[in-house]
């Protein structure tokens, strides 16, 4: 599910494009990752920013868990916690503590440094500033604590996915140095 349609297509991929304020009922499912997010600048502001982060992720995850999921697999952000001064981080924090409540049998918080990749080919919008700190840290790389490094999209994805299928119970939290391909 999605908030547009994807571009990617693969014979045992379904895409639906939905108003994640009225979800639709989903099919049986096993497994649900969620990978839903946008920032305070996009969103235009907090309140718009937290619709997206914690309201529509939230609804995922329970619409998934109403549908038989056992497992869940969720991205947060680096910093996340729900007592955190800083916004973004306090609404990562209190998405994790709501879908870690909702009764599955595991779910995996990926917590990924600054994301690496072609915001372009994503459609999302260009952060000038963040261009400029990926170019940093590229230059550091080799002495950068491998939590704190950037992460591509793929190697976030990959680690989360393995990570649900090991079956492990109770809630576990990924930091981005675990999430890094060697």
């Amino acid at each position: 599910m999605g908030r547009r349609p994807l571009e990617l297509k693969h014979p045992k991929l379904t895409s639906h494009t939905v108003d994640f304020a009225a979800l639709p009922a989903l099919p049986r499912v096993d497994d649900v990752f969620i990978a839903l997010g946008t920032t305070i600048k996009v969103a235009g502001s907090q309140a718009a920013f937290r619709t997206v982060d914690f309201e529509a992720v939230v609804a995922v995850a329970s619409a998934a868990r109403i549908s038989g999921a056992t497992r869940l697999g969720v991205v947060s952000a680096m910093g996340a916690s729900p007592r955190s001064p800083v916004f973004y981080n306090r609404v990562k924090g209190e998405m994790e503590q709501a879908v870690s409540a909702l009764g599955y049998t595991s779910v995996v918080i990926a917590r990924p440094s600054m994301l690496d990749g072609d915001r372009e080919a994503l459609h999302q919008a260009a952060r000038p500033a963040e261009r400029l700190g990926l170019a940093v840290m590229g230059l550091f790389r080799a002495v950068t604590p491998a939590n704190l490094r950037a992460i591509s999209a793929r190697d976030v994805a990959v680690g989360l996915v393995k990570a649900v299928k090991a079956r492990r119970r109770g809630t576990h939290i990924l930091l981005s140095g675990e999430l890094q391909a060697h």
